[in-house]
């Protein structure tokens, strides 16, 4: 077969990419000595080069310092959560004190519901999409049976296509319909199984208009779109960041809390590291919550764990996001013209279920190849390709710009091609 985008017409497209110096700052897992081809940024990004550093010197600190480390290491620890918020206000378009980093992103939903979620005679319902990442559906059934419902209170909204993913159109019927009884809405920024990217700003406002309090997880967008948090009025956000943040397994993950929140006072679960940093250690017995995203945050910082999420930061705030956004689209549209063009030399049944407008997809690429089974998925991955198999017969593919390039598509062919003959 001849092919769609040769090693040489790849490394020539890589030659112009104005990151491509970016993927030298990160460690890629090798195949038979050469690096693999690694499309999970979207299950666990690569680990940053200068995480190892960043991390070993909180544990110099610690080692030298021990509790005087809280004021004297490097980078303090007292305030170490502190040093993150410009760069992530930055990524999800926010102001810094309306983002924390802390927690887990599903702990952070329910913090954030603890706060939101405060149904009414008229307003119990939740409303999610259909074929939501499954724990942000235990999330949300957990919330309505601690208030006393269940099920039926919970409103999934699916989707006409093959997929049963709801596109805007959908979500916002639904909006419509049911708006005067959700109390809360919590939908994926970019759904985890196809990649679509919902057009946050608009549901928000339909949302909004019918009363509705506005949650959004943004495990698969944080890092992969452009987000404007705070100008499209969102009530709250979680996201973890070992995705394509690159923070490592497990990290530190982050809430956003929308500014015109701060001075109310919302129920929350409360812990000191919320408490008035001027009178925290007076151990007082009220609880007097900063007036910040902050007062969201229970407990002071998990410094070994923050170390790698730093690093990772530090390279994303290098990079103009436009840029990133444009490789990425660059990327996936290459993936995805590569895919049709198996299809059409070859015949093989393969649907790509992510959308192909630019402005309705994150980075990720999810393909089926109908008449295969996870025995083409292990084939490929014997071959060096790191991605990730969905039942039943789905691919999915992440592009991760900072490290991801052309060449990675080019041999990507010729494994596919390579699997599908054997």
């Amino acid at each position: 077969m001849n092919a769609f985008l040769t090693i040489s017409e790849a490394k020539s497209l890589d030659s112009s990419d104005p990151l491509r110096s970016y993927r030298e700052m990160f460690h890629i897992p090798k195949w038979n000595k050469q690096d693999c081809i690694y499309l999970t940024g979207n299950s666990l990004g690569l680990q940053p080069k200068g995480a190892k550093k960043a991390v070993l010197q909180e544990l110099e600190d610690w080692k030298v310092l021990g509790v005087e480390g809280h004021f004297k290491a490097k980078n303090p620890w007292m305030p170490y959560h502190e040093f993150f918020s410009k760069s992530i206000a930055r990524l999800c378009g926010s102001l810094p004190e309306e983002v924390v980093s802390m927690g887990s992103l599903t702990a952070n939903l329910h913090f954030a519901f603890a706060s939101f979620y405060r149904p009414t005679k008229d307003r119990q319902m939740i409303l999610c999409e259909k074929k939501a990442f499954p724990s942000d559906r235990y999330a949300i059934v957990s919330q309505l049976e601690l208030h006393g419902y269940g099920e039926n209170e919970l409103i999934e909204v699916a989707g006409s296509d093959k997929s049963g993913v709801p596109d805007d159109d959908e979500i916002l019927k639904a909006i419509e319909k049911y708006g005067d009884q959700i109390s809360v809405l919590l939908i994926g920024g970019v759904n985890y199984f196809t990649g679509r990217l919902y057009d946050i700003k608009k549901i928000t406002e339909a949302a909004k208009i019918k009363g509705i309090n506005v949650g959004w997880d943004l495990a698969h967008a944080m890092g992969n779109t452009p987000l404007s948090l705070n100008k499209w009025n969102v009530d709250f956000a979680a996201w973890c960041t070992y995705k394509y943040l690159n923070a490592g397994p497990g990290s530190t993950a982050g809430l956003f809390i929308h500014k015109k929140h701060h001075e109310k006072n919302l129920p929350k679960y409360a812990g000191w590291w919320g408490h008035n940093k001027s009178s925290r250690f007076k151990m007082g017995t009220r609880f007097d919550p900063i007036k910040t995203a902050e007062a969201w945050q229970v407990s002071n910082a998990p410094v070994l764990s923050m170390a790698s999420l730093r690093a990772s930061l530090d390279i994303f705030d290098l990079v103009p996001f436009e840029q990133l956004r444009n490789k990425s689209l660059l990327l996936s549209n290459k993936l995805i013209q590569m895919l049709d063009d198996i299809k059409n030399k070859t015949g093989e049944e393969i649907e790509i279920i992510t959308p192909r407008e630019d402005s309705k997809r994150g980075g990720q690429v999810s393909v089926h190849f109908v008449n295969r089974d996870r025995v083409f998925f292990e084939k490929i991955s014997n071959l060096g390709v790191f991605a990730d198999w969905r039942e039943p017969g789905t691919i999915r593919m992440a592009i991760a710009p900072l490290y991801n390039s052309f060449e990675d598509i080019s041999r990507l062919e010729k494994v596919i091609y390579e699997s599908l003959e054997k």
